[in-house]
């Protein structure tokens, strides 16, 4: 069984079940559509692609931000048997042409804010034959994605798909070199559903609110409320804590998967009162998980605070796994926050140190996967595959240690690693704890080149919006709360970027902020 099966059951045994509602805060819209009437439009623009002469492992792009007609045009590739390929809508011209080299893709699937800089570099995508706007009309002279759902036949599409059909292509942000094309089976989407399915208990009366961008395989988190003939809601236009609480009460949304910086933002919300939680009915609210980067437990905690009710759950993942949950902490483990939790179902898990040997419990080592969502390998790209899959395993580059009772513990990235003086120092420990501090809003941990250490740690700070926060506050904090050897060298006071996933993006703060300094 397969996604496409799955779109075929509930549009058979609840057609008028929604399955997606679009919410547009800014603009007042609205748009629900419902299991029938989905599996209906995506017959149509599936069977149109054909018509066209789309085929298996053709390539489509789709370039997009969060809405119903980009699902639509998602789950209509699948069926044709083609290839998916979700483009990250902050990708450079240079990015979507690197990756057209790469992928070769046949049909180019967009939102219309794009069209100008299509139009731009279209004479370079020279393998593209059909173009199609997801847009009510033209955009510079391109057909649109409603041409396509208006001509094609609302039939069964003639395609038989199997486990083993590669069908997506994910390309990795790109934030430490040229993104890396995942290549993704129809069984790696069906194991990520079944997986998060599964760790959140999901049924069909759930409500999921879907905020990060489903060019990323946190999409996995949709794709498993679909499996359980639930229905997701997708926050767009703007993501404010506002607008989240606001979205729950109206929609009576039951779970809520949050990034770090969404959390925070909320919490900050709540702690200065400016939203008051009692004003809105959020009986509704049972879960909220979060991951994408290391938790926080400092967060998790706040939350527990403003939601006593709420049952939380750390979820761990990454491309090469098709997405979310391969790991995940459980809502009965909360006594262990801080862990990103054992290995969840159809998934298995061991630490391991450079010989390749298993460590023993409390030791630090990267931290090895395997399991039915494992991508194939990297497209076109057997040499950097087998850096990483080797006997099944998947090697992640994340630091780890699972302690006595079995839980894991993201130490960090191997790449991130800080030595000073010879002594290993985990950016990730730090940050977890200079959080606690009531002044900080966001903080990163980088480490910079040094003649006499090697490197230092320099901890680049972001105070919350109204606080005042000085050097010498922070560096008694550091005093008194890090043993000397981890204290940071260097403050620098600036914002810390993200990415839309969450992400900390550290090359970007180690180009801005790493030179060396003789003076150190």
């Amino acid at each position: 069984m397969n996604l496409i099966d799955v779109i075929e059951k509930f549009a058979r045994l609840s057609p008028q079940s929604p399955v997606f509602v679009e919410v547009r805060p800014l603009s007042g819209l609205r748009h629900e559509i419902r299991w029938e009437e989905f599996r209906s439009r995506i017959n149509r623009i599936a069977n149109s692609l054909i018509e066209k002469g789309i085929k298996r492992h053709d390539k489509i792009f789709l370039l997009g931000r969060n809405s119903i007609p980009w699902l639509e045009a998602y789950f209509a590739i699948l069926k044709t048997g083609a290839w998916a390929v979700p483009l990250n809508f902050r990708f450079t011209d240079d990015d979507l042409l690197y990756c057209a080299r790469v992928a070769e893709p046949s049909v180019f699937i967009f939102d219309k804010e794009y069209a100008e800089r299509l139009k731009r570099i279209r004479e370079k995508l020279d393998t593209v034959r059909h173009y199609s706007v997801i847009a009510a009309e033209q955009a510079e002279g391109f057909p649109t994605l409603e041409d396509l759902a208006g001509k094609g036949s609302p039939n069964p599409v003639p395609v038989v798909l199997s486990d083993k059909d590669e069908c997506a292509l994910y390309f990795t942000s790109g934030t430490t070199g040229a993104p890396k094309p995942v290549l993704l089976r129809q069984k790696s989407l069906m194991s990520v559903a079944a997986t998060e399915a599964t760790n959140h208990g999901f049924v069909s009366s759930d409500r999921f609110l879907m905020m990060p961008p489903m060019y990323h395989l946190a999409i996995g988190h949709l794709l498993a409320v679909m499996l359980a003939g639930g229905c997701s809601v997708l926050l767009t236009e703007q993501i404010s804590p506002r607008h989240i609480i606001e979205t729950v009460a109206k929609e009576r949304l039951t779970a809520v998967f949050l990034l770090v910086p969404w959390a925070v933002d909320l919490l900050n919300a709540l702690d200065r009162r400016e939203i008051r939680i009692e004003e809105y009915d959020l009986s509704c609210w049972r879960r909220t998980f979060m991951g994408a980067q290391p938790i926080p437990p400092v967060l998790v905690h706040r939350l527990k605070g403003h939601f006593p009710q709420m049952q939380y759950d750390t979820v761990y993942g990454l491309s090469e796994t098709a997405g979310p949950g391969i790991i995940h902490l459980g809502t009965e483990n909360e006594r262990k926050v801080g862990a990103i939790g054992k290995p969840s179902l159809f998934w298995d898990a061991k630490i391991i140190g450079d010989t390749g040997e298993e460590v023993s419990r409390g030791e630090v080592g990267e931290i090895v996967v395997k399991g039915d969502g494992l991508m194939k390998e990297y497209y076109r790209n057997p040499e950097l595959t087998k850096t990483v899959l080797r006997n099944g395993w998947l090697y992640t580059g994340d630091l780890g240690r699972m302690d006595e009772e079995g839980f894991i513990y993201l130490v960090d990235r191997k790449k991130d690693l800080v030595i000073s003086g010879g002594e290993n120092i985990y950016p990730v420990e730090l940050e977890a704890a200079i959080q606690k501090h009531p002044k900080v809003h966001d903080v990163a941990v980088i480490g910079a080149p040094d003649d006499r250490l090697g490197e230092i740690v320099v901890a680049v700070i972001q105070p919350k919006e109204g606080e005042v926060l000085t050097e010498e506050e922070i560096v008694s904090f550091f005093e008194q709360h890090l043993p000397r050897f981890k204290r940071p060298r260097r403050v620098i006071f600036d914002e810390v970027p993200r990415s839309l996933t969450g992400k900390i993006e550290k090359p970007k703060l180690r180009a801005k902020h790493t030179e060396k300094n003789p003076n150190t």
